[in-house]
């Protein structure tokens, strides 16, 4: 089985649920962003990657015949879901003329009802139950949790000291949540007990730790741009986590991380996260 999407780090984790019920009759091979491939085939929520830009399938927005390449790649699965290119007249159809068996659904809820897991759940046809083995966290390696420990040794981490991960960046500014927010929880968690506090920034994450840095008065670690696998480790093995509304939100979720995670109003019940694990937002 193939599954298409080649959304961000937030959008296909909420997709998890949705392939593990796939995986339940087939072997599923997942086509987006390598480094989120890499994510969940070493959690064992599919068997596969493949990277979306490399697939082929731009061929399909135009009326150009597909290429035997892609013609034979998609006729070696026994069925593609394709969570991408609903809306485009061509794509859906000519996707279906390469595989008979196939669902080309939005990525997205219409409405406001469902959470965009339980969304993508339901595109699958048969309404399968996210039943507990389905919400369960990821079970990542145990390298790479080995990997995330020699990071924070790195940064200057005790590892006989309890460790709160913050995420103050965000994909869109409007998700950020306010540094002095967050910088008002940091100081309340680390006035009652032995805490380390670790800052993660991401490429994109510079103004807003310089921003939760100037509000924070006690001293912080900063992990700056790890691999994916080395920060999912070092979720995983946090004792709790703080951020807003990001796909490192949603990583922290993902791999049981106890997690507080500040939703806009306007977007809380839609992307809420599957794992029970997450606090009050």
């Amino acid at each position: 089985m193939l599954v298409i999407h080649p959304g961000a780090l937030g959008d296909v984790l909420q997709a998890v649920p949705a392939l593990r019920a796939l995986g339940d009759d087939a072997r599923v091979t997942f086509c987006g962003q390598p480094r989120l491939g890499e994510v969940l085939a070493g959690a064992g929520v599919v068997a596969d990657a493949a990277s979306f830009d490399g697939f082929g399938l731009e061929i399909l927005f135009t009326a150009e015949p597909a290429s035997p390449e892609l013609t034979g790649r998609l006729g070696g699965f026994a069925r593609v879901v394709s969570w991408f290119g609903s809306r485009d007249e061509r794509y859906p159809e000519r996707l279906r003329a390469l595989a008979p068996s196939c669902v080309v659904a939005p990525p997205l809820p219409a409405g406001d009802g469902d959470t965009v897991w339980e969304h993508l759940l339901a595109t699958l046809g048969r309404l399968p139950s996210a039943g507990p083995a389905r919400l369960v966290p990821l079970a990542l390696p145990e390298s790479w949790r080995d990997r995330a420990r020699r990071a924070l040794d790195e940064v200057g981490a005790r590892r006989d000291r309890a460790l709160l991960v913050v995420q103050p960046g965000a994909g869109s500014r409007w998700k950020v949540a306010a540094a002095d927010l967050l910088a008002r929880v940091i100081a309340a968690v680390v006035s009652g007990g032995d805490v380390q506090v670790l800052l993660h920034a991401g490429p994109a994450d510079a103004e807003a730790a310089a921003q939760l840095v100037r509000a924070v008065e006690s001293p912080m670690l900063t992990l700056v741009s790890p691999t994916l696998p080395v920060l999912a480790g070092v979720l995983s093995i946090a004792q709790a986590y703080l951020g807003g509304d990001s796909g490192v939100s949603h990583l922290a979720a993902a791999v049981g991380a106890p997690a507080v995670i500040l939703f806009p109003p306007a977007t809380r019940r839609r992307w809420e996260p599957w794992s029970p694990r997450r606090g009050p937002s």
